[in-house]
């Protein structure tokens, strides 16, 4: 039976962390009572680094700061070279860090990815870190599918091509999730990154950590509408065929400034293709 990671638990792991108890006693006892060693670790990591961050922004500091993907953009480069193309680079922005490049896909793999998703598309989902699982939500009204990481030559291709892109390995990526938004169709303002301070979180980021990073890729170029938001920064990113807008986020918190959306489309449609990076192996 999976045993599960209530919040009654993690406060009372706090509770022992706070009254002095060591970390072998609080797993011995844990261990006494009946819990899988590995499951009563995952909690006492995951609840105390929750309570550490969360004391962190009470007096006004950031939590705790991950290694992040980041393209090699010390010499102000034109272009970046990955492996079987080189991708220009429109647009850099160091804090928050969004990169923005042109042709990272060309039309004939634009093409390609929408063909193969668009017998898979059904209402987009959005993680629901309360419970883990997902959901339906109003912010988020396009359709989607996701391709399993290295599903055929096409997503390999892409995948190894992001990862040389932004210098992080292929195995810390999610699977490519294509979107489909119709006219009206939006993603309203939101975080990539899942609240530590949720539920929910400590069972998703056992596939591989937090999310530390998002490439989105534009397929198609609608008539009117439909850009990346950033209100934090007052940036809006156009969603132009074969380009790409690359941001990251070292914490998971709003002091990234990393808030963003999909705008409506207000004529037209439009195609994405957004890759997930976590900060370790997602499985």
């Amino acid at each position: 039976m999976t045993q599960r990671i209530t919040p009654e638990l993690r406060q009372w792991i706090v509770e022992q962390a706070q009254a002095g108890c060591a970390a072998e006693s609080v797993l011995q006892s844990m261990k006494t009572a009946g819990w899988d060693e590995d499951v009563a670790i995952d909690a006492m990591e995951t609840s105390l680094r929750g309570h550490l961050d969360g004391l962190a922004v009470a007096q006004g500091q950031p939590p705790t700061v991950s290694a992040v993907p980041e393209p090699d953009m010390a010499d102000s480069p034109l272009y970046i070279d990955v492996g079987d193309r080189k991708v220009a680079v429109v647009s850099a922005m160091a804090k928050p860090r969004v990169v923005v490049f042109s042709g990272l896909l060309s039309d004939e793999e634009c093409d390609a990815l929408i063909d193969a998703a668009r017998p898979r598309m059904s209402r987009s989902l959005t993680v629901a870190t309360k419970t883990g699982g997902e959901e339906v939500h109003a912010d988020r009204t396009s359709e989607g599918m996701f391709f399993q990481r290295g599903e055929n030559d096409l997503v390999s291709r892409i995948e190894a091509r992001i990862a040389k892109l932004v210098n992080w390995p292929v195995q810390n990526g999610e699977g490519v999730q294509v979107l489909h938004y119709a006219p009206g169709a939006e993603y309203k303002p939101h975080y990539d990154y899942f609240d530590p301070n949720e539920p929910g979180t400590p069972s998703i980021i056992k596939r591989g950590g937090q999310r530390v990073g998002t490439v989105v890729m534009y397929l198609n170029d609608p008539i009117k509408g439909g850009g990346t938001t950033f209100p934090d920064v007052h940036l809006q990113v156009a969603p132009r065929r074969g380009n790409a807008v690359f941001f990251s986020y070292e914490r998971a918190d709003p002091s990234t400034r990393t808030l963003h959306g999909g705008a409506p489309v207000i004529e037209g449609e439009k195609w994405i293709a957004t890759k997930w990076l976590r900060e370790g192996e997602f499985v």
